[in-house]
């Protein structure tokens, strides 16, 4: 079972966001980068897959030379084989990230690696697109599900279930196929001293995509309006009580 997961290098999801001054990207000066939550989970269970069922896996992912940092934490997990797409850290839209995947794939499996399941996480922790994946798929024509908490094999197929209003929807795919995983479907391990020593030596291919045009221009970003909310000392120890209970009946919950 050979499998390839797509990751994306993102801004610490915990971390306080800040635009440049012209509104184009994100500052990314105070920022911590890691791989959005899903792909996390993807990486964990394309090693558990490994371990069940044997084979290869890889780790992709279409970015600046500083994205091979979430790259070698992969490999460091136990992800056999790293490969970056490399750009100029320029902006990728969702139809040019999924081609360059594609083209990568196809580059690949002529080399010999045929992959058998292609993992992704259900969306990107900062644009959440819910795209690439589904684009990926379309474009290798193979069947693809998305949303999935549990994967398992039989034969030739890959069994997936997602979590639906009073129970599961089963699903079965012919393999190759395409699955895109939500957090939760495993608990992702933490890359052991020895496996970081490792994958410090490993070699990463790298691939330099032809940018396509982009068919979608970016104006400029905005920040959401923060919530603001207040906090009122109604008073202190049994003298609040009066306070409290005027309180929750101007509320109407009593």
């Amino acid at each position: 079972m050979n499998t390839l997961v797509c990751i994306k290098r993102v801004p610490d999801t915990g971390a306080r966001f800040a635009l440049t001054s012209d509104g184009q990207d994100i500052d990314s000066r105070n920022l911590e980068f890691t791989i959005s939550p899903h792909e996390e989970c993807a990486v964990e269970e394309a090693i558990r897959i490994q371990e069940k069922q044997g084979g290869s896996t890889a780790v992709l992912t279409l970015g600046p030379e500083v994205a091979s940092e979430q790259i070698r934490e992969s490999l460091a997990k136990g992800i056999d084989r790293g490969v970056l797409l490399e750009t100029d850290g320029s902006e990728w839209d969702p139809q040019a990230t999924s081609q360059a995947i594609v083209n990568a794939v196809q580059s690949i499996q002529k080399t010999g690696t045929k992959y058998d399941l292609v993992l992704f996480g259900n969306e990107s922790a900062d644009s959440g697109d819910y795209q690439v994946g589904v684009r990926v798929a379309a474009a290798l024509d193979w069947p693809c599900i998305t949303g999935i908490k549990s994967i398992e094999f039989q034969n030739n197929q890959v069994v997936a279930k997602r979590e639906a209003p009073g129970g599961w929807e089963l699903f079965r795919l012919t393999l190759p196929a395409v699955v895109t995983v939500k957090e939760g479907i495993n608990v992702p391990r933490h890359p052991s001293l020895r496996g970081i020593m490792t994958a410090k030596k490993k070699e990463i291919e790298r691939i330099k995509p032809a940018k396509p045009e982009l068919k979608l221009l970016k104006q400029n970003l905005r920040k959401p309006q923060e919530k603001s909310g207040e906090i009122q000392i109604l008073g202190h120890g049994i003298e609040a009580v009066p306070a409290i209970v005027a309180k929750l009946k101007e509320l109407g919950v009593i």
